[in-house]
């Protein structure tokens, strides 16, 4: 294939469905077709506000020298179609989800101190590929270091594949946080990160996994999903206090062990600070448009921790995808829509942003993609 479809990037509500060359697949790269890929909450607000991630108009990626417009989408999955010769591990035909990261591994350089850790998410020269990166998952295709392929289980479709991204997120902020068996966990927010939060600790052994979200259908879907309380922030206490500090204390007396807050409000930040138990930990997981106010002292007197993270590694990925095969998150009940490329605007970004309440997570299909696997 000379020529490719790709939806791309131009600036603040404009994103185009154009014809474009297709990149060569060189020795450690691999060729995916794309099947679907998820849009994220990210795609959204670069399409209200952007350019966030993308480079400014007139100026380039200094790590990957890309410029307006870039092709979006970074949660994605597909089938290999062509490999370079340095390539192992990886073979044609095998069905993969796609770590969009780019690091010094991806491009061939000398490690940095983060990349030697084991931890390319925080790469100084990191980028990804569907934001700031050459290619991205909506489009018919795309070439990839073979290192950030990750072969799809038995049993896995194309389909759940591609919620393996969200799922990788989730994943890692959970590692992060020190999270134990047993621990009692506060989620702030029900959207996909939030709702993926719910679905591995409950895999993984939480006691108790309490969800504070204000959307009824969110509310009922994180019921579905086996939350252990929803509550709605909005509404009085019984006791007056907190609502979801209340819900908390009926599983935990001291409170949580951690929160998650998912939402990234004055309002989420102060009700995570407030239900964590002393020495507990305070869990950022969202990308915040404006800076918060934090009293520092509240974690000094007691001890507790406050956390972020971004992003994920390839140990993620399978972490993810093992949570799929072994049904531990439903993936068919995650998937609310699934789009034609070519209707990316009015099926996937204008469809979220002003019927957000009816999806979980909405996949793009590029036209010529073979029914799923």
């Amino acid at each position: 294939m000379t020529t490719i479809q790709a939806v791309r990037f131009y600036g603040k509500g404009d994103v185009r469905l154009d014809t474009i060359p297709a990149l060569k697949c060189g020795p450690d790269e691999v060729r995916v077709k794309v099947a679907y890929c998820g849009i994220c909450g990210t795609d959204v607000h670069e399409y209200l506000g952007g350019p966030i991630f993308p480079p400014q108009a007139g100026s380039t990626n200094p790590h990957t020298g890309v410029s307006l417009p870039v092709v979006l989408g970074h949660e994605f999955s597909g089938t290999v179609v062509e490999i370079g010769s340095n390539v192992t591990g990886v073979h044609v035909g095998q069905n993969v989800a796609v770590n969009p990261s780019l690091d010094d591994v991806s491009y061939g350089l000398e490690l940095c101190a983060s990349c030697r850790a084991g931890r390319p998410n925080i790469c100084k020269r990191w980028a990804s590929l569907g934001l700031s990166g050459p290619g991205g998952g909506f489009s018919d295709e795309v070439v990839v270091n073979f290192h950030y392929c990750i072969p799809l289980p038995e049993g896995v479709s194309l389909k759940a594949g591609a919620l393996a991204e969200p799922l990788a997120v989730a994943s890692h902020m959970i590692r992060l946080s020190g999270f134990r068996q047993g621990d009692c966990v506060a989620v702030l927010g029900a959207g996909p990160i939030g709702l993926a939060l719910l679905l591995l600790l409950k895999a993984q052994g939480a006691s108790a996994v309490v969800i504070s979200e204000i959307t009824e259908s969110r509310m009922l879907q994180a019921r579905k999903f086996g939350a252990d309380a929803v509550v709605d922030p909005r509404k009085p206490s019984i006791s007056g206090i907190d609502p979801l500090l209340e819900a908390v204390q009926r599983h935990s007396p001291e409170g949580a062990d951690i929160s998650f807050d998912a939402t990234g409000l004055q309002a989420t930040l102060d009700s995570a600070i407030a239900v964590v138990k002393p020495g507990g930990v305070v869990f950022n997981v969202a990308i915040h448009e404006k800076p918060l106010s934090v009293n520092p002292n509240d974690f000094a007197f007691q001890e507790k921790k406050f956390m972020g993270g971004i992003c994920y590694t390839n140990e993620d990925f399978v972490i993810a995808l093992e949570a799929i095969r072994s049904g531990a998150v439903p993936a068919d009940d995650f998937i609310t829509s699934v789009v034609p490329l070519k209707d990316i605007v009015q099926g996937g970004f204008l469809e979220l942003i002003n019927n957000k309440e009816r999806h979980v997570k909405i996949l793009i299909q590029p036209t010529d993609s073979l029914n799923d696997q």
